[in-house]
């Protein structure tokens, strides 16, 4: 417990097993600091998830001590006798392994010790440290999933994120976690290593949708199921804090590192790091990610939306028989201010509600999918046709405030269509949406700004305008509103009929 460990009195830094095995010894009154002294280090091979053990020499009286920790399976191969009160018995392998394995089916990780004395030429040969050992116990340590991890689980499940569990620890130890967590339905796999490994790849490639456990696993094999998740189309996040988890996170298309108990090599191989090292910060990151893609589409469809609103206006007007309706200055207004302020603001929108309830996008699919290419032709000619709608009946009835009037529902209808794009499927008057105070004081400030605009003042006769009165905004503002009953419709058909399902 003492001598074939790492860990230094409190020292955060130090492997979680080699500290609770510290503290274990120091707990039946070992004094450790006086053991070391006694037994100076002179030589290890350290663990490898290859060998499953880790082995250190030390300086004694007779000559040398080796102590071994490691899985009970390979410690109990390399022991001849089991120490006893009453002095060492020959080791009985399989009542040994039947309790290792009773304490890994409780979930607990079983970790089991050895040691031998060697004469002082014994150092040349590195294998005879783990020859003839004593055997000398199992040590079953708990490490229970945070409280949170099982929500976090489930919460990737809705989400169409399948977590698989990749583990150095018995395969009974990973079977108990992964139930408690909630991971293993019926028909799931869980495999060990070696398993894995004498599959074919036919095989293999078999069971890659039924796997939800390896246990035993060597970073090898970690690769391998990364680049066979990847051969099947998937986009793979792998996480990992330790050196021989290297290779797998940069293999990955995201690599997830530990920034608490990760190692210096697992960070710089890692796309992400966690700075405090909980896997439901994983999950919020998802969510996150999912809200940005989401605020990006919303900018683009009321962006596109209306510009092609105005690039209607002005290119049929002519065609119809009508003045052209928007100015150089006007159309440069709509852009900066119209565009500019509501669009900034639609970038801080929250999550829809349903955003964790969908399946991820695929690797290749276009930012214009489901229906948002169609929802920016039709609203784009919608406040088009207003817009030349109201020119044309102000020129009809020689109305001095024609293109103001124009100018003002063009405007305004833009305003509505980013109060209505809140939510992409959900409706904008959701009582599940969380309110955007900074879309708010945009689509205010704005709509301000434009009534300033059209009234007599530095505005108007700077953007070229003929005044018009309160009413009259008013009716452009009522006329303007079309836009947002025509897209909840438009939400509704989507919700219902599944309109542009395929994209």
């Amino acid at each position: 417990l003492v001598l074939c460990n790492d860990a230094a009195g409190n020292d955060a830094g130090a492997d979680p097993v080699d500290r609770a095995l510290l503290a274990l010894a120091r707990a039946q009154g070992a004094d450790a600091a006086a053991i070391r002294a006694a037994h100076p280090r002179v030589a290890e091979r350290p663990f490898a998830a290859e060998r499953q053990r880790m082995t250190t020499l030390h300086g004694a009286d007779d000559g040398l001590l080796a102590c071994s920790k490691g899985a009970a399976e390979r410690i109990v191969a390399q022991c001849d006798t089991v120490a006893m009160p009453g002095g060492d018995v020959p080791i009985d392998p399989t009542a040994v392994l039947a309790e290792a394995r009773a304490l890994a089916d409780a979930g607990y990780r079983v970790l089991a010790i050895a040691e031998r004395h060697l004469p002082v030429a014994a150092a040349d040969d590195p294998g005879a440290a783990e020859r003839g050992q004593r055997f000398l116990g199992l040590v079953a340590l708990t490490d229970p999933p945070r409280p949170a991890a099982r929500a976090a689980l489930a919460t990737t499940a809705t989400a169409g994120i399948r977590s698989v569990m990749l583990t150095g620890d018995h395969a009974l130890t990973a079977r108990a976690v992964a139930r408690e967590l909630g991971m293993l339905a019926p028909d799931d796999l869980v495999l060990t290593g070696p398993e894995l490994d004498a599959l074919t790849p036919p095989a293999r490639a078999a069971v890659l949708p039924r796997l939800r456990v390896v246990a035993r696993s060597t970073p090898a094999q970690k690769l391998a199921l990364v680049e066979a998740f990847q051969a099947r189309g998937e986009v793979v996040a792998m996480t990992g804090d330790g050196v021989n988890d290297a290779p797998a996170l940069r293999r990955a298309d995201i690599g997830v590192a530990m920034g608490r108990g990760g190692t210096d090599v697992a960070r710089e191989a890692a796309g992400l790091v966690l700075l405090d090292d909980d896997f439901a910060t994983v999950v919020r990151a998802v969510r996150e990610g999912r809200r940005v893609y989401d605020n990006i589409r919303r900018f683009v469809r009321y962006v596109l939306a209306g510009n092609l609103g105005e690039v209607i206006a002005v290119v049929l007007a002519p065609l119809v028989g009508l003045p052209i309706p928007l100015l150089p200055v006007q159309i440069l207004w709509v852009n900066l201010v119209t565009d500019g302020l509501p669009g900034l603001a639609l970038a801080a929108e929250h999550a829809e509600p349903d955003v964790m309830a969908r399946a991820p996008r695929p690797r290749g699919e276009s930012l214009f999918a489901h229906g948002l290419w169609q929802h920016v032709s039709w609203v784009g000619m919608l406040i088009g046709a207003l817009t030349l709608g109201v020119a044309a009946w102000g020129v009809a009835r020689a109305e001095p405030g024609w293109r103001t009037m124009a100018f003002s529902v063009l405007a305004l209808a833009q305003l509505w269509h980013a109060s209505a794009i809140r939510a992409e499927r959900a409706s904008a008057f959701d009582r599940r949406l969380e309110p955007n105070p900074w879309l708010l004081a945009a689509l205010v400030g704005t709509a301000a700004l434009q009534y300033l605009a059209v009234r007599p003042g530095p505005l108007q006769a700077l953007l070229r305008l003929v005044p018009i009165g309160g009413g009259a905004f008013a009716a452009c503002l009522a006329l303007s509103a079309v836009v947002v009953p025509a897209v909840e419709l438009e939400k509704w058909l989507v919700r219902r009929r599944g309109l542009y399902r395929e994209g």
